[in-house]
């Protein structure tokens, strides 16, 4: 077993920190009955005069309603994160989950009358920045294009013909948080290399 062990590496540190603090986030929810995730894990309309306002802000990627909810997104995350993490960087990745996080969780704040959790803002992100990794210059990869085509275009038709639980609105602007960062970064350091 300790031969076992000692083969096992801690490959992408910043995913599967961000997935032992969701589960751990998950266990408490359980344990108190939702108060711990409604007061750490959980945005909704609040006032800054609430300390807890400002955890919730960045918290509410870590909170999850059940285990399904958390394995759907910790799927796309192990699958996502690892590729992402390795392409960019553990800190900047660490930066961009935390502004897509704050930008989400004020717009939910700001636009509905609702709690948001979960870390599918995040999953978007990752995704979207997985397309990104093949930008080379000026040049725009096709794959890119579906990616965004694909997964946003159903999520803004989701959202403006479905009626379900789940935040298409924070879909879109982890996409969109994932195109704007990895476009900016992609291109930043392809003129670092010319």
């Amino acid at each position: 077993m300790k031969k076992v062990l000692s083969r096992l590496e801690y490959n992408s540190p910043v995913t599967l920190t961000f997935a032992i603090i969701s589960l751990v986030a998950l266990i408490l929810g359980n344990l108190t009955g939702g108060k711990s995730t409604t007061l750490l894990f959980c945005v909704y309309p609040s006032g800054f005069d609430d300390p807890f306002t400002y955890f919730r802000l960045f918290g509410h990627v870590f909170g999850h309603s059940n285990l399904e909810h958390y394995l759907n997104n910790m799927m796309m995350i192990f699958l996502m994160g690892p590729i992402v993490e390795e392409k960019y960087g553990g800190r900047l990745l660490v930066f961009m989950m935390a502004v897509t996080a704050f930008i989400t969780g004020i717009a939910n704040m700001v636009f509905f009358d609702q709690g948001l959790l979960g870390a599918s803002g995040i999953v978007f992100l990752l995704i979207v920045l997985a397309a990104t990794t093949s930008i080379k210059g000026d040049k725009i990869p096709i794959t890119l294009i579906l990616v965004l085509v694909f997964y946003l275009g159903e999520q803004i038709y989701s959202g403006l013909f479905t009626k379900d639980n789940i935040s298409q609105f924070t879909h879109i602007l982890g996409g969109i948080c994932g195109w704007l960062f990895g476009t900016l970064i992609m291109k930043k350091r392809a003129a670092k290399s010319e």
